[in-house]
């Protein structure tokens, strides 16, 4: 193998950050809609770039280490003791991978669909990936704050200016809740400061806190990341803004803006505070079943396609938090692969439903029927991707389950009951969903007028099925990656600093 540049080589996630931040820029530099088309293949050409830099994270990984590979860093602000500082686990390197690989999706997916202020709507997805990849990647707490801030401002404008007619009420309801929970988080990060007199992650892991002092800390980070994941019963924002984005705001939202709460509490919230995580394990297991189960059965009551795919997100997402919070190998490799195959599946349901949307401008359920006859071939990949959704095994969506209710057997044997009947639910609002859209005689003259998909739409969701395919059949390489970094965790979280707990 080629030896890296050396300027790749040292600068990896700086790269994977800022390439494509600045391609985003350059696009917006295309100015109107008479250059769409150069946008269209600058933002791709700036994608793909992103893409390929973010590879050598993982064909350069040591699955063996732990800990954060790939550093590196400057002092920003000396006086306050704030450093430019990146580094990266076997936790977040596949969560990267995920973000640069969906943009690249989301771009071509988007290519005839946007036709106003085509230059703006790229560069935001771009702008976002790398403010996305910057929270994954930062060691220094107010780098990291500063990421998760600024990636909501292109998220607001991809759904205030693109989305459906509600959505300025989505845009600020989502932008309250996950404004109003990063300003606790920030408190937090205030007062870690003035105990350790830094910013550093790793000073954080060392702080000798009362049991008490970190209750407060973990409830602050709670409220920022179960808002962002969203965990019961902060959950509210999350269909509204589905429901009214364009699909390429959806898919984004789905595959990857869920995954940073997510990621957050392995990153933030159970290292810093590990006795609280141990403590409020109870609290936090109730509302992961509460997320499994209620709003499994929320979905099943669900009218629009993208409302019930939302909810079946936020159901989905509740087996990531459980898996986190039970404390055994399994239940947390389990989640981490439930994170990525979520990812997939969620990002490749929401692009189905934007090709339908596409043709027949509606996402009402009722509105369709007897799809197979008119579009066979998109109706074997939505129909695969539906049953990835439901668990089906051999695909990725069964192995996270799988790993998590394990995981929970091991625990306790009603959490593994309970979680496991999301493989019911997730099944019957499925198949319910798959059965009136796409199956029986064809409902009416729109449906009967359909033309398959084109070649674009084609690639997209085959590209997909392999990866939910891939992951299904062969998730080695994922679990290699985390299992080092997912029992220093666990490890961390073992060692219990107060008397009696």
């Amino acid at each position: 193998m080629l030896e890296l540049p050396i300027l790749l080589d040292s600068h990896i996630l700086s790269l994977s950050i800022w390439v494509p931040i600045l391609a985003g820029i350059l696009v917006l530099f295309t100015g109107d809609d008479k250059n769409a088309n150069l946008a269209r293949w600058l933002a791709l050409a700036g994608s793909l770039a992103a893409f390929l830099i973010t590879l050598p994270l993982y064909s350069r990984f040591d699955f063996t280490d732990g800990g954060f590979q790939f550093q590196e860093g400057f002092r920003w602000i000396p006086s306050f003791n704030i450093n430019y500082h990146l580094g990266v686990d076997g936790i977040a390197v596949p969560l990267i991978l995920l973000t640069s690989f969906t943009t690249v999706l989301v771009v071509i997916a988007s290519w005839e669909v946007i036709q106003k202020r085509v230059a703006q709507y790229m560069a935001a997805f771009l702008i976002m990936s790398g403010l996305m990849i910057g929270v994954f990647s930062a060691l220094d707490a107010i780098l990291y704050y500063v990421f998760w801030e600024a990636m909501l401002i292109p998220m607001f404008l991809v759904i205030g200016i693109w989305g459906g007619p509600n959505r300025v009420y989505a845009t600020i309801k989502f932008f309250l809740y996950t404004l109003l929970g990063s300003l606790l988080m920030l408190v937090a990060f205030i007062y870690l400061y003035h105990q350790s007199n830094s910013f550093e992650l790793v000073d954080y892991y060392q702080l000798p806190l009362s049991l008490n002092e970190q209750i407060l800390i973990f409830l602050a980070f709670f409220m920022a990341f179960a808002v962002k994941i969203p965990m019961w019963p902060l959950h509210t924002w999350l269909p509204d803004a589905h429901v009214e984005a364009p699909t390429g705001g959806s898919v984004v939202l789905a595959a990857i803006m869920l995954k940073l709460g997510a990621y957050s509490f392995l990153r933030f919230a159970m290292p810093i505070a590990p006795d609280a995580a141990n403590y409020l394990s109870s609290f936090m297991i109730t509302l992961s079943l509460i997320a499994v189960v209620y709003i499994a059965l929320v979905a099943l009551a669900q009218k629009d396609m993208k409302k019930l795919i939302a909810y079946s997100s936020i159901s989905h997402m509740g087996f990531v938090t459980l898996g986190f919070f039970i404390f055994n190998p399994l239940g947390m490799e389990g989640a981490i692969v439930q994170m990525i195959s979520h990812g997939f599946i969620s990002g490749a349901m929401f692009l189905c439903v934007g090709v339908l949307y596409d043709r027949m401008h509606s996402r009402q359920i009722a509105d369709y029927g007897g799809v197979v006859n008119t579009m066979p071939t998109f109706t074997a990949f939505a129909v695969f991707f539906a049953m990835a959704n439901a668990g089906l095994p051999g695909t990725s969506g069964f192995v996270g389950e799988f790993l998590v209710i394990l995981g929970a057997l091991q625990a306790n044997f009603w959490l593994a009951f309970l979680a496991a009947t999301t493989l019911i639910f997730g099944a019957a609002y499925t198949l319910w969903m798959v059965k009136r859209v796409y199956f029986g005689d064809v409902a009416n003259s729109h449906v009967a007028e359909l033309k398959d998909i084109n070649n674009r739409e084609f690639f997209i969701l085959a590209v997909l099925a392999i990866m939910v395919l891939g992951l299904g059949i062969y998730p080695q390489p994922l679990t290699e990656m985390t299992h080092a970094t997912a029992n220093h965790l666990l490890a961390h979280l073992a060692q219990s600093k107060i008397p009696g707990l």
